[in-house]
């Protein structure tokens, strides 16, 4: 049952000077447009029955407009009451005082498709995969396949950064979007670290796809934005995973992490060679995430087909038990060609039979860069094992992009 209190606004995030509420257009790439104000606001609140008691909150600028003090509001206290670390706020349902169509701005003809169906917030949208039935990026097939471009699989949101970093740092003169799918945060707006990313260049693009909503492009479906991306946007990799907040339990199959093995059908199934980007950690508590996380090493077993998975080079899982948990063979002699059959995993061969890759990463380089380094609370130096692996993905995901360029297999926004 949702829980939803009425509260006033107290404290409400200004809008950037000259910033207008519109969501940033759909970019072929570089740096975000500046006069863009942020699609999220962040708030303060007092519950109309606990009034003296100030609550955290954020407000999605594109569903409500912005929201100024004084503001009565409609707030989902769910989070908050719960303490979830990723989700410590109260989120803005409706503003009564200005009202569900404060801030809106004139509909495009094409907004005939809904995202967020059949619930409260359900609204029309463009969808990216239109500009595909113009033909102008669609081979004689219709689709325009294969891609042929890498696409890095995340598990986690806390790993964008560091992927897109490496990446940029191997590849500068190559572009990288970013799709973000379920599993975690819908609202793309919701990411600080996206805004960042593309204020320095470090991303092409962010188009949300499936339930997410909010990104630069609106895409129905993963496949959808995949195309999209790299037939129409002209990205030469792509790097796809959930918002901030993983959704999570300790089962094998109930968490938003599996969320990578959809993702990297989706890229197999187009043609694109998938990268899975590896969840690691060396300082996490939870034995079943040190070393290689069992979200991981779900998704590697659970795949149709084998896929590149990287590996930071130098870096060993932490010893006992769960190092045999943690697929300690990888870790093994680097100079056999396919690391032998793991210890403490159930079907080990359908682990092994990936292409495990190493590569040399900068941790000093990215702890300077100024850029997310937080995990789960935990520090670069308290679990550089995790950005470590992030890392690792960004350099063979360039790695991938190199070699795919070299073979001469056409250019990004041309159909092959």
């Amino acid at each position: 049952m949702l829980k939803l209190r009425r509260a006033i606004v107290v404290e409400a995030e200004p809008a950037p000077p000259g910033a207008t509420p519109s969501a940033a257009p759909a970019s072929a790439g570089g740096a975000a447009p500046a006069d863009l104000a942020a699609p999220e606001q962040r708030l303060f609140v007092e519950l109309s029955d606990a009034p003296g008691t100030r609550r955290p909150a954020i407000a999605d600028v594109g569903l409500l407009g912005r929201t100024e003090v004084g503001d009565e509001v409609i707030v989902n206290v769910e989070a908050l009451d719960l303490g979830l670390g990723s989700g410590g706020f109260d989120v803005v349902h409706v503003n009564l005082t200005r009202g569900l169509a404060a801030g809106a701005t004139p509909e495009m003809p094409a907004a005939h498709v809904m995202k967020l169906n059949y619930t409260s917030l359900q609204h029309t949208l463009a969808p990216v995969e239109e500009a595909a039935r113009s033909g102008a990026d669609a081979a004689s097939s219709g689709l325009g396949l294969p891609l042929e471009r890498p696409v890095g699989v995340l598990a986690l949101h806390g790993q964008l950064a560091a992927v897109a970093w490496a990446f940029a740092a191997a590849a500068p003169d190559r572009r990288l979007g970013y799709i973000q799918t379920g599993g975690g945060a819908l609202p793309g707006g919701h990411s600080h670290a996206v805004r960042e990313l593309r204020g320095r260049g470090l991303l092409a693009g962010h188009v949300t796809a499936g339930a997410a909503f909010g990104g630069e492009g609106e895409a129905i479906t993963t496949e959808g934005a995949l195309h999209h991306g790299i037939r129409a946007l002209g990205w030469d990799a792509v790097v796809c995973g959930p918002g901030p907040g993983i959704v999570g339990s300790a089962s094998p199959l109930g968490h938003g992490g599996l969320a990578a093995l959809d993702s990297a059908h989706a890229a197999l199934a187009l043609g694109a060679p998938a990268l899975i980007v590896a969840r690691m950690s060396s300082g996490d508590e939870r034995a079943r995430h040190r070393g290689i996380s069992h979200h991981t090493l779900t998704v590697l077993d659970l795949l149709l087909e084998p896929v590149t998975v990287a590996l930071p080079a130098g870096m060993r899982s932490p010893v006992g038990a769960d190092l045999r948990a943690g697929l300690d063979s990888v870790f093994g002699d680097e100079s056999s060609a396919r690391p032998a059959l793991a210890r403490g995993v159930e079907r080990p061969v359908r682990i092994t039979r990936h292409d495990w890759r190493r590569a040399t990463v900068d941790l000093p380089g990215y702890a300077a860069s100024g850029l997310p380094a937080r995990t789960m609370g935990r520090t670069l130096s308290e679990d550089p094992l995790f950005f470590g692996a992030a890392l690792a993905g960004g350099v063979v995901l360039a790695e991938l992009t190199a070699g795919v360029l070299r073979e001469g297999q056409g250019t990004p926004g041309a159909a092959a």
